[in-house]
């Protein structure tokens, strides 16, 4: 009897735990979320991204191959990737994917209207067709921007400050995208109240970025504003190198340019963007929904200017933009 009812009792507790178990399982299963970088997987500069990315997500708990799985696309600068990958992670039917940037984030709202998209460095979602609104998305995607066309403006006030002479501008910039057009618009827009005349260079590939830059620098008094696009970003090595061939001060859209010797980057920290989208993931992870996430403007602006790139195009920088710098690079 003893060992019927020691049984009974045994049977009867495993019983009561088989929900628990049942809701442990299920509460521990492993999620899946998407990420679609339109660079390469080797670019150091998307490398960093990426590693800003998933360190904020072991912050909020989120382990890959742990308790959550990662499957990763790249498209490296090749706009004729796109699609095809959107449509191989949509069809995966992650929990939520990752869009870093415009160029990935249309192709992918194109490949589905029901998985959650949490985008980044997108300057115009409104405007794109990406959400209803910035205060109320409505769709399945909401994001962070990485800035107003308006920006584009300040590029050119720093060519200037930091480089008086300078009377003509070639702005480097990809006319196939909304991003490219939107920049160069505000920078021709205030560049008569610089005294500048404005110049279109197009970065479709590396042969006609040469080509433009070295025709453009045989004037005198002239400098480069690269705008932000993917293309630039995987050719910023070769723009960098043919403006400090062409002695052509220049001022860049992100840091990664002047780490590699440009002369001066101002922009939204991109890092940041791709730490505070983990956070957006995790709460779509949790539940909630993109459609009621607003959409996020950037919180933090970098300055950095490469004083040693200066010296070589025998540029003394102003003292006054040198304390506003966010770093110096000796």
């Amino acid at each position: 009897m003893i060992r019927r009812r020691e049984f009974i009792m045994g049977f009867g507790g495993a019983a009561a735990a088989w929900p628990l178990a049942a809701r442990a399982q299920q509460g521990e299963r492993m999620r899946r979320i998407g990420v679609f970088f339109p660079g390469a997987s080797d670019d150091a500069e998307y490398q960093a991204r990426n590693a800003a990315f998933l360190q904020a997500l072991r912050e909020l708990g989120w382990i890959d191959r742990r308790n959550v799985r990662i499957d990763y696309r790249w498209s490296a600068g090749d706009a004729n990737n796109i699609p095809k990958h959107a449509t191989e992670l949509a069809a995966l039917a992650p929990d939520v994917i990752l869009a870093a940037g415009g160029a990935v984030t249309g192709p992918l709202l194109q490949a589905t209207r029901t998985v959650p998209i949490v985008f980044v460095i997108v300057p115009d979602p409104v405007g794109a067709g990406f959400v209803d609104s910035l205060a109320r998305p409505g769709g399945n995607a909401t994001g962070f921007i990485n800035f107003e066309y308006g920006l584009s403006a300040k590029w050119l006030e720093l060519l200037k400050e930091i480089s008086p002479r300078v009377t003509r501008v070639a702005v480097l910039r990809d006319p196939a995208i909304a991003q490219g057009i939107g920049q160069f618009g505000a920078i021709q827009s205030v560049a008569p109240s610089f005294g500048v005349e404005i110049t279109p260079v197009n970065v479709r590939d590396a042969a006609e970025i040469e080509r433009a830059i070295a025709a453009f620098a045989r004037s005198s008094d002239s400098g480069l504003i690269v705008t932000g696009s993917v293309l630039a970003v995987v050719h910023r090595e070769q723009i960098v190198t043919l403006a400090a061939r062409h002695k052509q001060p220049a001022v860049y859209f992100i840091r990664a340019f002047v780490e590699g010797g440009g002369l001066l980057s101002y922009g939204p920290d991109y890092l940041d963007q791709f730490r505070r989208a983990a956070g957006y993931v995790d709460r779509i992870l949790k539940g909630e929904k993109p459609a009621d996430l607003p959409v996020q403007t950037p919180t933090k602006y970098q300055l950095v200017i490469n004083i040693k790139t200066a010296k070589t195009l025998g540029i003394a920088v102003p003292p006054p933009l040198i304390s506003r710098a966010d770093e110096v690079i000796e």
